[in-house]
C-alpha cells in the first residue's frame, strides 16, 4: 500500500519512476541547429512582427494598479498607462509566478490583489483594459493565477493554503465553481505558482518549502481531484512552464544557495509524469521564474540572486542543456534582482521584471537562443510583480 496521500484515486495524473537523463540525451538529442518544422519562416517572421502590449502589476499596498507598456514591432516598450485594480497590494514581493496572467485568447487579464484578498478581470483591448469584475480569491493572500477556457483557478498562499475554482462568464465575472477548493499538502508550504497543463485537463502546483509538486486532475466542467503531493527532483521548486506538446520544465532555487540553481523537466501525459532531465544546474543563484519559447525549443529562468537570466536548448523529449556553460545568457544588471519573465505571443521578445530597480528588461530572442538587450524601462514601484506580453 502507498503511504497517505500518495493513492492513485480512479481519473488523477501519477509521477512514475523517474526516466534516465542519459537514455533520453540518446533518444532524444539536444537540437544545437537543428530545427522545428517551420522554424526556417523565424527570420521572416521576425521582420513581420507586429506591436504589443506587457503587462505587470505595482501590487502597492494602498492601492494596485496594472501598468500597461506599449511594444513596438522591434520590442522596445514605452507609454505605460495605468489601470487600477481596485484592490490592495502587499507592498512587498509575492515571491511567485503568474500574478497576472492573460487568457489564451488575449481577450482577458486576471490579476492577483493579495493585500485584499481578491482578483481582478479585465477586459482587454489592445493597451485599452477595462475592469469587468472583482472577486473574492476564495481563500486569502492570492498571490498566481491561471485560466483555460472558462475555467479561473487561483493559489491562495495565506493561511493554511489552497487553490480556488471558478468560471469566467462572457461579462468578465467570476463564479466559484460548486465545491471548487482544494488543499495544499499542509500549512506554511511556500506555494509559488498554479498552471494549467495545455491542454487543461491537470493543475500543477509549486511549493517552496515543502520541496513538493502538486498535481490535480480537472474535467471539462472544473470538477477538481484532491492533490497528488511527489517530491521535486531538486529543492525549492519554484516557477514553470510548460511547452506546446505539455512538457514540464520548473526551477529549482535550492534554498538561494550561491551558485546552485538548476531545472529539472518533466514529460506529463495522461496518468503519468516523468522526470527527464534532472536537476541540470546553470551554475547562477536562486532560480525562480520560467519562461518557454512558442517553439518549444529555448527555456529561460531568471535568477535573481545573480542579476542573470540563463538559457537552455530543449529537445524534442524535453531534455535540458545550457545555451552558455557558465549559465550566463544574459544580465538585468547590478542589484536588479529579477524575477518575473514573459515571452511576446510570438516569443522573438523576451522580458524580465527587475525588482530591485524597479524597471522592466527588454531583449530580443535570437534564432541560436541568444538574447540581445533592448534597454530598459523604470520608473516601477520595487513592489512590482507579475508579467505577461502579448
Amino acid at each position: 500500500m502507498r503511504p497517505e496521500g500518495t493513492m492513485r484515486p480512479e481519473g488523477t495524473r501519477w509521477f512514475r519512476a523517474a526516466i534516465s537523463t542519459v537514455a533520453f540525451a540518446i533518444l532524444c538529442p539536444i537540437f544545437n541547429g537543428a530545427t522545428f518544422a517551420g522554424e526556417d519562416r523565424e527570420h521572416e517572421d521576425r521582420e513581420r512582427s507586429r506591436s504589443g502590449a506587457v503587462f505587470t502589476l505595482t501590487n502597492e499596498a494602498a492601492s494596485n494598479s496594472v501598468v500597461v507598456f506599449n511594444r513596438s514591432a522591434r520590442g522596445t516598450l514605452s507609454r505605460p498607462r495605468h489601470f487600477r485594480t481596485g484592490g490592495r497590494g502587499t507592498g512587498s514581493g509575492l515571491g511567485s509566478q503568474g500574478a497576472i496572467a492573460l487568457s489564451r485568447n488575449g481577450n482577458w487579464l486576471f490579476a492577483v490583489n493579495a493585500g485584499s484578498n481578491d482578483v481582478s478581470v479585465f477586459s482587454v483591448l489592445g493597451t485599452e483594459l477595462r475592469l469587468a469584475h472583482r472577486s473574492s480569491s476564495g481563500g486569502t493572500m492570492p498571490i498566481s493565477v491561471t485560466s483555460h477556457r472558462d475555467l479561473v483557478f487561483v493559489l491562495n498562499a495565506g493561511g493554511d493554503g489552497n487553490i480556488a475554482g471558478f468560471t469566467l462568464t462572457r461579462s468578465g465575472t467570476l463564479r466559484p465553481l460548486p465545491d471548487g477548493v482544494r488543499s495544499l499538502s499542509g500549512p506554511a508550504t511556500g506555494p509559488a505558482q498554479i498552471s494549467f497543463s495545455p491542454n487543461g485537463d491537470s493543475l500543477v502546483v509549486t511549493e517552496k518549502n515543502t520541496g513538493l509538486i502538486d498535481l490535480y486532475a480537472v474535467a471539462e466542467d472544473g470538477a477538481v481531484s484532491e492533490a497528488i503531493q511527489v517530491p521535486s527532483n531538486g529543492e525549492t521548486p519554484f516557477g514553470f512552464s510548460f511547452t506546446r506538446q505539455g512538457l514540464l520544465i520548473v526551477s529549482e532555487a535550492f534554498e538561494g544557495r550561491e551558485g546552485e540553481s538548476a531545472l529539472s523537466s518533466y514529460g506529463l501525459e495522461q496518468a503519468d509524469v516523468e522526470l527527464i532531465s534532472g536537476s541540470v544546474p546553470d551554475h547562477q543563484t536562486a532560480a525562480c521564474w520560467v519562461a518557454v519559447t512558442r517553439n518549444s525549443r529555448y527555456a529561460y529562468t531568471t535568477n535573481t540572486g545573480s542579476g542573470s537570466i540563463s538559457g537552455y536548448r530543449v529537445s524534442r523529449c524535453g531534455g535540458l542543456d545550457l545555451l552558455d556553460s557558465d549559465g550566463f545568457t544574459a544580465t538585468t544588471g547590478d542589484g536588479s534582482s529579477p524575477t518575473d519573465l514573459a515571452l511576446s505571443s510570438d516569443s522573438l521578445f523576451l522580458y524580465a521584471v527587475a525588482s530591485g530597480t524597479g524597471a522592466i528588461a527588454a531583449f530580443a530572442v535570437n534564432d541560436d537562443g541568444s538574447l540581445t538587450p533592448l534597454g530598459q524601462v523604470g520608473a516601477l514601484p520595487l513592489s512590482v510583480v507579475g508579467l505577461d506580453a502579448r
